[in-house]
């Protein structure tokens, strides 16, 4: 059983789909970790080879991740690599929102590259702008989850999954 979540920075990807992997008994697969793992930090990997080298190695990792099953949790930007969307063709994909209100407590000294500067909200706004057209691309269903226990947006992901062919 294999289900993928997307969505912007912040929105909770790692925390609910750590929770529905559990609930689905299933393993749980955080991309940007096992790049981390495989090629140093991901802030380094920006600096020294740029955005391009990196989403070639998120492709990578999201193509072995979808290979292995599970719940399936991708980097903020891994949908603008059109490669990555193909992948997701064949796959349930949640896409989960998030208010700038919510993602402002969320993201707050958190040390993502892409949010380096004087207003890391202003910025996120900006990249989900740009994104957002994307996410809804591959999305097979959205959950908000702006204002929301995680516990109970990870409960109503597990039972949806349940309900997929």
């Amino acid at each position: 059983m294999t289900l993928v979540l997307v969505g912007p920075m912040g929105a909770g990807k790692t925390s609910v789909g750590r929770r529905v992997a559990r609930r689905l008994g299933v393993a749980f697969i955080d991309t940007d970790k096992r790049i981390a793992r495989a090629h140093g930090p991901i802030p380094a990997i920006f600096a020294e080879h740029g955005e391009e080298r990196f989403r070639e190695l998120e492709r990578e990792a999201v193509s072995a991740a979808l290979d292995e099953g599970g719940v399936v949790s991708l980097g903020g930007g891994a949908v603008t690599d059109a490669g990555t969307r193909e992948l997701l063709r064949r796959h349930p994909v949640v896409y989960l929102t998030v208010s700038p209100e919510a993602v402002a407590e969320r993201i707050t000294g958190s040390g993502r590259p892409l949010l380096a500067g004087e207003d890391p909200v202003a910025r996120w706004t900006e990249i989900f702008a740009q994104r957002r057209d994307l996410y809804d691309e591959v999305a097979t269903v959205t959950f908000d989850t702006s204002r929301r226990p995680m516990q109970r947006i990870a409960e109503e992901i597990a039972a949806w999954r349940r309900e997929q062919p």
